[in-house]
């Protein structure tokens, strides 16, 4: 018995015992979690600790185990769910169980999707299975042999020295969409990375590891960088050095569709666009007034290049900004909106984005703290302008609420405090919509008071309508991304290197398809709910405010089901049409 003991303990630290293999994920049973208000919320907080566990474990999006775990994992939960007594749930349970199925059911298909697009470019990608398969095996902690490894790796290093063909010179021989390849090329850069974690995993902590595998990994590592840049070049067809191209990732109509009923949006993309149109409509007329009474006649361009003049020198930005957010605060509290509490009033802050963050967002970013887009002293001189003119003091008074109080910041604030289980739901048309929904009302009540205000104002409404039609029309390959730049320019009056930022942030950042349209589509569905329950008399502006942040973070569609007291049905998805005017 001693001998088998030692024997045993040999193995172990010679690293041969392997993990037991992980069994399949079983959600548990929800009844006794739900609260005593008939609400789920320790249900959602369990099932998004688990959510976080296990994608925390299975990180590739593209790997077979990670389809797999994941899959399983949402499939047991909607199980589970559709165990729990719907009916004995109240009001909020209801639409917590709601907001939950929507969310089981999108994941699953966006597994589905993941796997569609990895699929599109698999023949781009022939060093894939060699690296999940060794990244998913540190994780595990299994026993490795340096000397295969060493072999596997030379064996891709290999495959990457074949030359990449030039779809510049041969079309033909390229299958794929450009598109498609230059989202190749970017998981490529991400595998480089994933290798480069697992190699640093082992070297020189494992002498023998470092013996074997050093050299080939380097020869691989240096071979996946030129391959990412050669599919950026010669698939995608992107200069060498150039950094300013986008390509983006359009998902199409069908895709579109599905986000669209993940968000309780009951219109086509057809129909958002028309809604795009009628908006913008409304935009040019009021950018005309406004440009009379500035002097300039119907050339409506002449006076928004007057109001970009008139920015602060540079280093005063920052008490531009707190004058405003004063301002915007003093006006909310004297009109009753809504309750600002004196904390949220008190700690809000302040930073300065970098230039290399500004190629990305040239504008105002919010939450916690306003980040603060304005010239630095590295940025050559055009930029330097169009910087001073894009961040001007009639643009900043329409948006400083927008990202402060009682925008994002106070929504962060409340949503920490109140329901903030359902954070696991968040959404866009909540968290834009709000912010661009208070621009709706802060116009209506006056709020821009002179035309320059004005004119600053309706800068960013057109530019919420122009969103929607770039974004959606890209989705729907009916605009590339240089007409979308284009646009911007030439529609809403951009600086071209503000709307190439824009559009970039829209196509090659970690946005949704949605989030973009989010901002108006989301303002005008609570300004729809506003006037049913405000304007008719049924609520007070404060106490309707108040709810809305006190429910934290849904689809506007659950928000109005929540303050008319009509909850969902339990198979029903809101059909409610938000939008007079529309066929």
């Amino acid at each position: 018995m001693r001998l088998f003991l030692l024997m045993c303990l040999g193995a172990a630290l010679q690293g041969q015992v392997r993990r037991p293999q992980p069994v399949a994920y079983s959600a548990p049973p929800l009844a006794a979690m739900v609260a005593k208000g008939g609400d789920l919320r320790e249900v959602v907080a369990y099932y998004s600790s688990d959510e976080r566990s296990l994608a925390r474990f299975h990180t590739l999006p593209g790997s077979a185990a990670r389809m797999q775990a994941m899959t399983g994992f949402y499939r047991s939960w909607l199980d589970a769910l559709a165990k729990l007594d719907f009916d004995a749930l109240g009001l909020e349970g209801k639409i917590d169980y709601t907001l939950f199925r929507n969310r089981l059911r999108y994941e699953l298909r966006q597994l589905v999707e993941v796997k569609r697009r990895y699929d599109e470019m698999a023949h781009l990608l022939p060093f894939a299975a060699a690296v999940n398969e060794l990244h998913e095996a540190r994780v595990r902690v299994d026993p490795i042999d340096p000397a295969k490894i060493a072999a596997r790796l030379d064996s891709v290093a290999k495959e990457l020295a074949k030359p990449v063909t030039d779809c510049r010179a041969k079309p033909s021989a390229c299958p794929e969409k450009r598109t498609v390849a230059a989202r190749a090329a970017r998981a490529t850069a991400e595998y480089r990375t994933v290798l480069k974690n697992w190699f640093e995993f082992y070297n020189q902590y494992d002498p023998l590891f470092t013996w074997w595998v050093a050299e080939p990994y380097k020869r691989v590592d240096a071979a996946l960088e030129r391959y990412a840049a050669d599919l950026r070049e010669k698939r995608a067809g992107v200069a060498k050095g150039d950094r300013d191209t986008i390509v983006g990732d359009p998902i199409g109509r069908e895709a579109l569709l599905l986000e669209l009923e993940n968000e309780m949006i009951p219109y086509t993309p057809e129909q958002l666009l028309e809604i795009a149109r009628q908006e913008f409509a409304w935009c040019d007329r009021e950018m005309l007034k406004a440009s009379r009474e500035l002097g300039f006649g119907d050339d409506w361009r002449k006076a928004l290049e007057h109001v970009k003049t008139l920015h602060v020198e540079p280093g005063k930005q920052t008490a531009l900004i707190v004058e405003q957010a004063v301002e915007a605060i003093e006006f909310l509290e004297k009109n009753n909106l809504l309750t600002v509490p004196p904390l949220a009033r008190d700690v809000w802050r302040m930073e300065m984005m970098s230039p290399e963050r500004q190629r990305l967002n040239p504008f105002f970013l919010g939450g916690e703290s306003i980040i603060v887009s304005f010239p630095t002293g590295t940025m050559t001189h055009e930029q330097k302008m169009m910087s001073m003119r894009g961040n001007n003091i009639h643009f900043s008074h329409a948006t400083v609420f927008h990202e402060l109080i009682p925008g994002h910041n106070l929504q962060m604030f409340m949503g920490q405090r109140y329901r903030p289980y359902r954070r696991a739901f968040s959404t866009p048309f909540w968290m834009e919509g709000w912010a661009l929904y208070w621009e709706f009302l802060l116009w209506d009540m006056g709020f821009q008071k002179t035309p320059e205000n004005r004119v600053g104002a309706l800068f960013w409404r057109m530019h919420r309508c122009a969103r929607i039609i770039f974004s959606l029309s890209f989705h729907l390959e009916k605009m590339t991304a240089t007409e979308a730049v284009n646009f911007l320019v030439e529609r809403v009056g951009h600086e071209r290197e503000n709307a190439a930022a824009e559009v970039r942030r829209s196509f090659e950042s970690d946005y949704s398809p949605l989030y973009q349209i989010a901002y108006m589509m989301g303002g005008l569905q609570i300004r729809a709910l506003h006037e049913e329950l405000v304007k008719s008399g049924k609520m007070t502006n404060r106490e309707f405010h108040d709810r809305i942040l006190q429910g934290n973070s849904m689809p506007i569609a659950l928000v109005r089901a929540s303050l008319t007291g009509q909850p969902p049905a339990k198979d029903d998805r809101p059909q409610w049409r938000f939008y007079g005017g529309l066929q």
